[in-house]
This record gives C-alpha cells, structure tokens and sequence, in this order.
C-alpha cells in the first residue's frame, strides 16, 4: 500500500481530501501541528512546517506528498522546510495547491505587500517546488467559498461594508478543488497545470449583497479604489481563469448550503459576464 503525506490536511481542503485519498486505497499520513486521533487507514504526525520541527519524521516513508498547507504569509519557508526534509527520501511525486494569479499578480510596494502578500507568498512557495529536484505538479485555484464568506462575515459587521472597486472574484468551492487534487496527487507528475476557476464570476459588491440579502441584513456598501499594481492587476482580473471555470458549486448554492436556506430564500444575483 502506497503511502501519501497531506500537509494541511485538517484545513479546509485537506478535510475534503483526506477521505478521498484513503477510500482509494491508500495510506495517508496527516502533518499536524496539533495532536489528533488516528482513523482507520489514517495516521497522524505532529510537526511544524514554519520551524521544520518533525517535517523529517513525518515524511519518512511517504512516497507522495501532497502539500495543503497555507497562509497569509511564510509559504516560502514552509516548501521549503517541507523540501529539505525530502533529501535522501523515496517522495516520487510533489503536488501544490497554489493560486490563479500568483505569476501576474506584482507585490512590490507597501501597499502590496499589506494587502496581496498572498500572491508572493505562493509564487515563492511555487519556485521551491519546482526547484526542489522532485518530480512535481502545481495546481492553481481561484479563492474558495470559504474564504469569501469569511471576508464577507467580518465585513458586514460594519455599519458601511467596504469593497473594492473595479475587482471580480471568481470563487471556486473547496470540494471541487479536492476533486482535481486527488486525481493529480494519483497520477503522474504534470508540472504546471491548468488552473482551476469558479463556474460563475461576480463584483466585491455582487458578493457582499448576496450573502447580506441572505442574511437578512442592511448595509451601505462604499467602493474603495486601492492604490498600487497587484489592486491593478486584480482590476484587469489577473486573479481570473475565464477559460478554466470549471468548479460546479456557485457561490449561491454554497451560500444555500453553508447558511441553512432555502433556494427561494436567496437573492437574484446576476453574476458579472467574463
């Protein structure tokens, strides 16, 4: 039984993961900086990707990584951690999850790195992997679900919800990306891949309406122009696969399902044309 290694696997994507690698015949090992219970099938090792405490441990044996582990900021030291602990190993097969954009996305001014660090942080993370010797491949997805609802959530906790003006998200839902991760992960090594897109694209304001509507809230929404190049790349929708939307789930069907409504109960929102 081949063994894979998930990083991130108690995060959003990896949950979705984790039973499809194991219901496929595989033993997973789970990196974790915390203690968990091992499942049938499913093991897990505590280590730290941001100071590579445990890292070696737990890839010995593994013969495919597959690495969800993400953040804000440090992605670089995290894949690289990750690929150091890999000297020496049998790891035939890397895969990442990255993001749509992070090579045309520019963050070089304070304002860029304050707001899209994001973007560096994959792109650095990426060259790692591809520098690391190791057969790999690289997946782009757009923003999830999740984490525009979060956006969303602390947004219209305000009195005036702010959003950006000029920018389009096309969010993707994190099952569907687990979906093409796991036929990566068990296939061969592909390099860079296509990316991976939302079926729907939609303005900040488009967003924060539908999930207001539904949660039968007011605000005044104020456009904000942000300064900088990656603000003007978003603009010119550097962060869009418009050829690759192919995740299933819209954002108001993850709304339906995530704030416990009925389809009558949502609002009619027109998704902005590509």
């Amino acid at each position: 039984m081949q063994h894979i290694l998930v990083t991130g696997g108690t995060g959003t994507l990896g949950r979705h993961v984790i039973p499809q690698l194991h219901n496929a015949g595989y033993k997973v090992r789970v990196l974790s900086r915390s203690k968990h219970e091992a499942g049938e099938g499913i093991e897990y090792v505590i280590g730290d990707l941001a100071t590579g405490e445990g890292v070696k441990v737990a890839v010995e044996g593994a013969e495919i990584i597959l690495h969800c582990a993400g953040s804000a900021a440090g992605d670089e030291e995290k894949a690289l951690n990750l690929v150091r602990a890999t000297k020496g190993s049998g790891v035939r097969h890397l895969v990442y999850i990255s993001v749509v954009g992070a090579d045309r996305v520019p963050v070089k001014s304070g304002v860029d790195r304050a707001m899209f660090s994001y973007f560096a942080a994959k792109r650095a993370a990426e060259r790692i992997v591809i520098d690391s010797g190791l057969p790999w491949t690289i997946l782009r997805a757009t923003q999830f679900h999740d984490l525009l609802l979060t956006f969303a959530q602390t947004l219209t906790k305000l009195p005036v919800v702010p959003v950006f003006a000029g920018f389009r998200f096309q969010p993707v839902d994190a099952a569907d990306v687990a979906d093409r991760l796991v036929q990566l992960t068990l296939g061969k090594p592909a390099g860079l891949v296509p990316d991976l897109g939302g079926p729907r694209v939609y303005t900040m304001a488009d967003l924060m309406r539908s999930y207001l509507r539904a949660n039968h809230q007011r605000r005044l929404i104020m456009p904000l122009w942000l300064p900088g190049q990656a603000a003007r790349a978003h603009r010119a929708g550097a962060n869009l696969t418009l050829d690759h939307a192919d995740g299933k789930r819209t954002w108001e069907e993850f709304l339906t399902a995530r704030l416990g409504l009925s389809q009558s109960g949502l609002p009619n929102v027109v998704p902005t044309e590509p």
